[in-house]
Parts: C-alpha cells; structure tokens; sequence
C-alpha cells in the first residue's frame, strides 16, 4: 500500500508541477486557458476558481495530464477572443509556454536538492571497504578502511568528500565522462600521512551505470564491521550455528577485516574448490561472540544470480555503516542543488546519448514499476530520501520533455525553431508524418522501460 500511495503522490506532484509550468506561463501572455487537468479519463473533482474561466479537473488516470488553451486549429474561435488563442501568439511566446513545463520540472528539482541540502540528510562516511579483488581500486592501491578526504577530476582543484555518496557520484561522473578521478585519502587508524590515489576512470567502458560499473571500479560500499546480522531461518548460518552479533575474523585461512571483504569472500567461494557438485564443503570459520573465540563450521548454499554461480548463507552480513550528517547554509545549499540539478540533467542526457548509439545497454531504461517500487523504497527511509527520488525523478522527466521527439514538448520546440528559420511552420502533412513517427518512437521506448522493469522484478 506504502508503494502506490507513494507512486500516485510521486506522479501528482510531478505532473502538477509540469502541467503548472505550462499554465502559468499561458496566462502571463494573455492566453486563454480552458482546462486544466492532473491524469486523464473520467474526472473524479471538479473545480474553477472564482472570477476564473480555467476548469481544474483530477482525472481518474494518474500517468500525465494537460493544459487545454483556446487554439483556433482544436474549435472555432470566437473572433472577439482570437487575440486570446495560443496559435495567434508571437512565436516567442508559444515556445515560451512549450518550455515551461519541463523548466518548471528542473526548478522543482533544484528546489527539492536545496531543501535537503538545507535541512541535512544522514549519509555514510566516506570511509572504503575492501575493494574487490583485482579491481581497480585494488591495482590503484587501496586495501580498504581508508577516510577520503578530497577528491578531484585530473586538471581539476581538490574538493572536500562529504560522504560515500558524494565519493560515489564522483566515481560515476568520472566513468561516464572518461575522466580519472584523484582522492586524497588517510589509512584507518594507521597514524599514517594522507596520500594520494588515483583511480584511472578514463579506461573504464561504462556500458552500464548500475551497479557492475562499481563492482568493475571496485569499490562498492562504506567500511562496516564484519559482523552477522539477523538470520534466515532454516538458512546456511543458523543451521551452522552463527548468530546475530557474531564478529568474523577468519574464513578458513582468509582473514576478514570488513563486511564488503566478508560478503565477498562468501560469494566467491561457489567457485572454490569446496564447491562439489553443486554442493559445498564445510568452512571453517574463527568468529567472536560476546568477546568469546569460537570455531563454527559453516556451509553456504549455492544459488544463481544471472549468469553466475554464488554462494550465501542465508544472514545480513555486515553491520551499518558510520553516518555523517551533510548539510549546507542557505547560499551554498541553494547552489549546490542547482549544480546537482544540472549535473543529474547532463548525466541523463549523456546516457540516453550512450543508448542510441549503442554504447550503453538499453537495460538502463526504467518505467512505471521501477519508479514505484523505488518510491515505496525512498518512502519508508525518511522523507529526505524521498525528496532527493523525487528530484531525481523530477529531472528525469523535464529532460525527457525537452528531447526533440514530435510528441514531446521538445518536439514542438523544433517546430517552432523551423518556424524561426525559415519563417513559415511545419506543413500539416509534415506534422502527421512527424506525430506518427513520434508515437512510434515513444511507445517503443516505453515498451522497452517495462520490459526491463519486469524482467528486474522477475529476475
């Protein structure tokens, strides 16, 4: 219920503010505006506002909505109120209204990351966990539990890590855009001088930003205890015997340091030599309970994960991390949620750019299902992570909307700019062609997005 509360709220508040855009700016150049409608179908509330001609309708539907204007090429218009029509507007006026919507997404957004920004969100500390097995964060030096401190693109003045997700948005930036990312970090509890890594993003090919780009990179998570959590029951670690609150130091003879070096060392066992026939071996496994040595022996299960073979055992392995609270004055929190909102909208663009021309995967086209099942997740985790969803989100679709697809507002843009240039619109007959291949193109992309979102369900 939490999920399509959240979904429905998530929708309505984006398309009110889109459809807003296009409203507001309508009736600041003196354009008649009919109706204004949130979701489409049979209206379930009506209202006008006084001394208003504009009807405001929810409609039963909640996946769009629109702005009706008094246009002459829709119905007759009265000729006492042609002046009021949006195609009698100067072309300056009716791209004005086109462009506001999805504007009106992008400055949600930024006021949605400025709010967070403002009132603090509690994110992990940008302290390292083991990096994977000859990744590259291992080869660049990295052993894990390591603090970072700064961090910089090549050519680029150092810049303070406020947390792991800044790090991570970092490390995202630099795959996408080809660009070597510096860190200035300090070892754990070494005593040791800070020194500089460099993690060589330039050779990466990031087919796919999810979460193999970081498994790749090699860093995936913050440094945790290696301690177990809450078990499965009948899984792996209660039939051996483990416990929640039990602290791992050895599996056989691999010393554990951390929870990422514990999780994986458990993955990866599937392929060990304890693996047999589709079975595993007994481990044996040094852990701390209530300050007390103990020896368990453990056997995982084996079980797929896509294509790969892995082991688990059935526990929440690793305890949470340390958080620190982010959080910026008024000026520099405004700022930052500008700087956000853009650098979100160019790392959206550049993705789609990567899917057309088959440089990224098209698994990275997300729908309807995603969008809920992320916004019941973001939901339950506080209403800070559920603001930075929703600008997420609200980026997503101002971006959208301003792709030069005939359907779309950025495809009437185009229009207008034809208009601009050659000094006379588009031809009815070009218009119908342009539509056609639009929705075409649109319904594609949408069948796409819920195919993915369906196979990542199933899957």
């Amino acid at each position: 219920m939490m999920t399509l509360i959240s979904f429905v709220v998530t929708l309505g508040i984006l398309i009110a503010v889109h459809e807003y855009g296009h409203y507001r700016i309508a009736v600041a150049c003196g354009i008649k505006v009919l109706k204004f409608s949130i979701g489409f179908g049979k209206p379930i509330y009506t209202w006008r506002l006084k001394g208003k001609v504009t009807e405001f309708s929810i409609g039963m539907l909640p996946l769009g909505g629109y702005v009706k204007m008094l246009d002459e090429r829709e119905s007759p218009v009265d000729p006492s109120e042609r002046h009021l029509a949006f195609n009698t507007q100067p072309l300056r006026s009716r791209a004005m209204v086109v462009a506001a919507g999805p504007l009106a997404n992008l400055l949600l957004a930024v006021v949605l990351y400025s709010v967070v920004n403002w009132s603090g969100v509690q994110e992990p500390k940008a302290v390292l966990a083991s990096p994977v097995a000859n990744s590259m964060a291992q080869q660049a030096g990295l052993s894990g539990h390591e603090t970072v401190y700064q961090a910089a693109f090549e050519g680029d003045e150092l810049e303070t890590v406020r947390s792991f997700e800044d790090l991570r948005w970092r490390m995202t930036q630099g795959a996408l855009n080809g660009r070597d990312l510096q860190l200035v970090v300090e070892n754990g509890g070494a005593g040791q001088a800070n020194r500089t890594i460099l993690l060589p993003l330039s050779k990466f090919n990031a087919a796919e930003a999810d979460a193999q780009l970081f498994r790749k990179i090699g860093i995936l998570g913050p440094w945790t205890q290696p301690v177990i959590g809450e078990t499965m029951a009948g899984g792996a670690a209660q039939k051996s015997g483990l416990q929640a609150g039990d602290v791992v130091q050895a599996i056989g003879k691999t010393s554990i340091v951390d929870g990422q070096q514990l999780r994986e060392t458990i993955r990866a066992s599937a392929s060990s030599s304890g693996a047999k026939d589709g079975a595993m071996t007994p481990q044996t496994w040094r852990i701390v309970r209530a300050g007390q040595p103990l020896e368990l022996q453990v056997t995982p299960e084996i079980t797929k994960e896509g294509a790969a073979t892995i082991a688990r055992i059935g526990a929440y392995v690793g305890a949470p991390p340390e958080f620190v609270t982010v959080h910026y004055g008024l000026l520099d929190g405004l700022w930052g949620g500008a700087v956000r909102t853009w650098e979100v909208s160019a790392l959206t663009l550049r993705m789609m750019g990567k899917m057309v021309i088959g440089e990224a995967s098209l698994k990275n086209l997300s729908g309807p299902l995603t969008i809920a099942e992320y916004a019941g997740k973001s939901a339950t985790m506080g209403w800070t992570s559920y603001l930075v969803f929703l600008a997420l989100v609200s980026v997503s679709l101002g971006v959208l909307n301003l792709l030069p697809l005939p359907v779309l507002d950025g495809g009437h843009l185009m229009y207008y700019l034809w208009e601009g240039i050659t000094g006379q619109g588009v031809s009815d007959a070009w218009m119908d062609r342009l539509q056609r291949g639009g929705v075409a193109i649109l319904l594609g992309m949408m069948c796409i997005a819920l195919f993915n979102d369906v196979t990542r369900l199933v899957g």
